[in-house]
């Protein structure tokens, strides 16, 4: 049995103007961005890059290839396409490991330190450990030949498809693919496909996931029966941070519907994907309502945080109310005392007394001033919320 080739990749949303700044740096680790040039240029040398083309199919992509005998593919939606020919069933594993490390500590530093500038990426969604597709194609295997290379990567059996052109065997992280008499440019317009969904559909369990973290973190807040008076701004201020994260990742979400209806398209469009879309066809439609509900599930988060920033507000409010008030008293006691010292004093003179006096006024203002401040602190404030039964979403 002979491997083929090995395949990984991955996907995040990008357009056709960052697929621009990305050949920029591919072609000489140039930016026109305000970014550090030793860096750049470090980051370049990193790659290894020996040839490198512009083109288009279906969409434009940027293709290259490394002095290490590594293929990379970047099309213009963001899909990142990682493969290698120089492999072979003895070194399968290594062959594996070799794409993903270039993958995660060569290319991908690059990539988002050119795009390190404009919007940020959600911390959140920062630093998650991605568990690539790897996909083995071999040619002609027979089929417990491939059955053997499964066992000694995964379990169990996910998915079995076959066609006249080309099988697949799937288990959690490997494809196996054997070519019977396909075109490479066909195998690969499958593992794309493949990438794309199960990176696109990644991506949404994530953002689900995600929604429950936050809305959970915002009940802690919203659902004390009273809260100290010192506490109100630490809340307030976890507020405003689940805030920007869920407007960060509600512009995210919103992006997604325009890649999964491009990909629909040209994958229709594409004669070589018609085994591929008698099988799979099915899964955009289904990714496009999945979509639709994450979208729904966050804008009910934004508006849960914001209905909480409100009421956070509005007891911020009292609160400096209730110091007016408290302010307005220490001024009252010390005119009191100032108009008391004119009825108790003949004329004005400088005395020894008035001086001692003076000060004890202005300790008693301060002591008081004090105290009222501790006891808004130590104030315990109502929450007033509507109750919701959460066991139902």
């Amino acid at each position: 049995m002979k491997i083929n080739s090995i395949y990984i990749g991955g996907w995040f949303q990008r357009t056709m103007l960052q697929l621009s700044e990305i050949y920029d740096f591919l072609r000489d680790g140039s930016s026109q961005l305000k970014l550090n040039k030793h860096k750049l240029e470090e980051l370049h040398r990193g790659l290894a890059i020996g040839s490198i083309e512009y083109g288009v199919a279906g969409e434009e992509f940027v293709q290259f290839l490394t002095s290490e005998q590594i293929r990379v593919k970047i099309c213009e939606d963001g899909l990142i396409i990682v493969s290698s020919d120089k492999v072979s069933e003895d070194t399968m594993f290594a062959d594996v490991e070799r794409l993903k490390d270039y993958y995660e500590n060569r290319l991908s530093p690059a990539i988002n330190y050119i795009f390190s500038l404009g919007a940020p990426v959600p911390k959140e969604l920062a630093h998650i450990e991605n568990i690539y597709p790897y996909f083995i194609v071999c040619d002609n295997a027979k089929r417990e030949e491939i059955a053997e290379l499964l066992s000694r990567t995964e379990r169990q059996k996910y998915f079995e498809f076959d066609n006249k052109n080309y099988s697949v065997l799937r288990g959690d992280k490997y494809y196996f693919v054997n070519n019977k008499k396909a075109s490479m440019n066909s195998i690969e317009r499958y593992i794309e496909e493949q990438v794309f969904i199960r990176e696109f559909k990644g991506q949404l369990h994530r953002y689900l996931n995600l929604h429950r973290i936050i809305w959970e973190r915002i009940d802690d807040v919203k659902d004390r029966a009273k809260v100290r008076g010192s506490d109100i701004v630490k809340f307030s201020t976890k507020l405003e941070s689940y805030a920007k994260t869920v407007t960060l990742i509600d512009g995210r979400i919103e992006q997604m519907s325009t890649y999964i209806s491009t990909r629909e398209r040209i994958a229709k469009e594409d004669q070589e994907l018609t085994d591929f879309l008698a099988i799979s066809g099915y899964r955009y439609e289904t990714l496009r309502d999945t979509l639709e509900y994450i979208k729904d599930l966050w804008d009910m988060t934004q508006h849960y945080v914001q209905s909480a920033q409100k009421l956070f507000d509005g007891i911020k409010q009292d609160v400096t109310s209730s110091s007016i008030d408290s302010l307005t008293i220490v001024t009252s006691m010390s005119a009191g005392a100032a108009i008391l010292s004119l009825f108790t004093e003949s004329e004005p003179e400088f005395t020894t007394f008035g001086v001692v006096y003076f000060f004890i006024l202005a300790f008693i203002g301060w002591g008081a001033t004090k105290l009222l401040a501790y006891i808004q602190q130590r104030r315990k404030y109502e929450i007033s919320d509507v109750e919701i039964d959460k066991h139902i979403k």
